[in-house]
């Protein structure tokens, strides 16, 4: 009983702290998404009439490519980010020396706190119409400035935070996979990939399913990247908020598009859950 009190006391602060930084901003925005408009004044008064407007209104055909860019994009990048990632977290934690995989990890971190402004524009004077990918696009025929170009950039620039933190996400996890499992497969036959296939990343499931969540949550909340790298023919729902606050001040649009972009996540996430615990059951 004295355990359950002293873990309740515990709790009080973090529970407050929650509440007042993530959950009262959102039931802010939440009431505010129902508010009417009224040009001209930042934010809208307590006593504002109520409607459903600025829900009915994200059923436009210009608002779906907003979110289906963002999605579409964010899914081919955490998807690509994976794919470079689970190969780079199985050689750090398949090393026999301490010492190069705490530089490894090391490297991995060090990546992560790299400017999101010094990576994107880094990106942009490299693979920019300034760097060598103007003589690459000229060679394949494409326009350096086109949308499948333009879209290739953004990937670029999503893939260079995704790679490092799908990468750490997933060390610890393959650690944990006994690699005497894939030995054994081999030694009856299997070959080296087919056992990794069938035994390495099953039983890594887990720990993926982690790294798609984190990377796909960075993904689609990413702003700055689709903000230059775009050069507005690509903007994310986050550039669309952005708008909407800062320059038009249309809050309840704005909020609007927010809690459906909220939601949208969550079903996701869920969505995601649901499907991977079911097929552990059945494995």
């Amino acid at each position: 009983m004295k355990a359950n009190r002293t873990a309740i006391y515990l709790l009080v602060p973090t529970v407050a702290v929650f509440s007042i930084l993530l959950v009262l901003p959102l039931v802010n925005i939440l009431q505010e998404s129902f508010r009417v408009f009224v040009p001209g004044r930042v934010g809208s008064a307590a006593d504002a009439p109520l409607t459903f407007a600025n829900y009915a209104e994200l059923g436009r055909s210009a608002y779906f490519f907003f979110f289906y860019d963002t999605l579409r994009i964010g899914l081919v990048a955490t998807f690509i980010g994976l794919s470079i990632g689970y190969p780079i977290a199985y050689h750090v934690a398949r090393l026999r020396a301490s010492r190069v995989r705490r530089l490894w990890v090391g490297f991995l971190i060090a990546m992560m706190f790299l400017s999101v402004l010094v990576r994107v524009y880094s990106i942009a004077l490299t693979f920019g119409p300034v760097g060598f990918l103007r003589q690459i696009t000229a060679f394949v025929g494409l326009d350096s400035s086109g949308p499948t170009v333009t879209e290739a950039l953004v990937i670029f620039g999503l893939l260079h935070y995704l790679i490092p933190i799908s990468a750490l996400t997933l060390v610890g996890t393959i650690q944990n996979v006994n690699p005497r499992l894939a030995e054994a497969a081999q030694a009856l036959g299997a070959a080296r990939w087919y056992a990794h296939l069938t035994i390495t990343i099953p039983l890594s499931m887990r720990g993926i399913l982690s790294a798609f969540l984190i990377c796909y949550t960075l993904c689609i909340s990413a702003f700055v990247i689709p903000m230059v790298l775009g050069k507005g023919r690509i903007l994310f729902v986050s550039n669309l908020i952005f708008s909407r606050f800062s320059e038009v001040s249309n809050y309840p649009s704005g909020s609007a598009i927010s809690i459906l972009m909220l939601v949208l996540s969550l079903m996701l996430i869920y969505l995601v859950s649901r499907v991977a615990s079911a097929r552990w059951q059945r494995v």
